[in-house]
């Protein structure tokens, strides 16, 4: 029995179609984690998300900004939150955990473990050097050309801005999370990195304040995070922060993964820990 997670499957890319159609699990027992950016279309998100709730035991999904994105070609024009509870609704229906659902309880060789999908969004606090407030962060951007697709598709009707959306899904997810029995380890899968530590590689510094929001710099430790999941980045690696794993588990467009030395291999194994050799 094992805790899979994979993110950034962008399905409207036939050649990661073909991918996320041959994902199986390796025991009847195993879990995926889905870590957002399935699509863009809510059509092709719920087929992928059919596709995946019917092979593995339990499948947690947490929401990308694509998956928020409000693009012409899709039938359903729904905006901001409206869209959010849209999609959340409709994956309850397929069985589908959510943000907005009990966080499971994932039972390892070790114990149990709560395995917590967020949507807490980002702030414009991950900003490039010189930059101290949201405004100068974006002004940069501009000048530069590195603009965040979401500037333009990802509306947050009914909050003035994303930042404000944010500031709510904090405090929700805080008041959640803080819930949790104290004596349980987590896993914290969101779709953004919940520290800025694997934002330092990208190769333009100006999209990191569209990757995150440093008031999850310490959810890891507060927490008690056994892993951590996001995606995002499209850099798959994993790197440590006070001791604890943060897993990038993106699958990305094909353009990035057909130009790594290895091929796609399915979702990443975050539990039980798998011993070096």
């Amino acid at each position: 029995m094992s805790l899979l997670a994979i993110s950034d499957l962008h399905v409207r890319h036939a050649e990661n179609r073909g991918i996320v159609e041959g994902l199986r699990p390796v025991s009847d027992d195993d879990w995926l984690v889905v870590a957002g950016d399935v699509g863009e279309r809510i059509a092709d998100i719920l087929w992928a998300m059919k596709l995946l709730r019917d092979r593995f035991r339990v499948v947690v999904w947490a929401p990308g900004n694509h998956e928020l994105w409000t693009t012409s070609d899709d039938a359903h024009q729904l905006r901001g939150e409206a869209r959010y509870r849209h999609i959340v609704g409709a994956l309850r229906e397929l069985g589908v955990v959510t943000p907005e659902d009990p966080y499971p309880r994932w039972q390892g060789s070790d114990g149990p473990v709560v395995v917590a999908p967020l949507f807490v969004l980002y702030d414009y606090t991950f900003r490039p050097a010189g930059a101290s407030t949201k405004e100068e962060a974006l002004a940069v951007a501009y000048e530069s050309g590195v603009i965040g697709a979401d500037e333009r598709l990802l509306h947050p009707d009914p909050y003035p801005s994303r930042d404000a959306w944010c500031r709510a899904r904090l405090a929700y997810t805080r008041s959640r999370l803080d819930a949790i029995d104290p004596t349980l380890p987590t896993v914290l899968v969101n779709h953004f990195p919940l520290v800025r530590e694997p934002t330092r590689v990208l190769r333009y510094p100006e999209f990191a304040q569209w990757c995150g929001t440093e008031a999850t710099a310490d959810w890891h430790v507060r927490y008690r995070a056994a892993a951590v999941v996001y995606g995002h980045l499209h850099i798959p690696r994993t790197i440590e922060c006070d001791g604890v794993p943060h897993h990038e588990v993106s699958l990305g467009y094909p353009r990035e993964w057909r130009n790594r030395s290895v091929p796609p291999s399915g979702p990443r194994r975050i539990l039980p820990v798998q011993a070096p050799v």
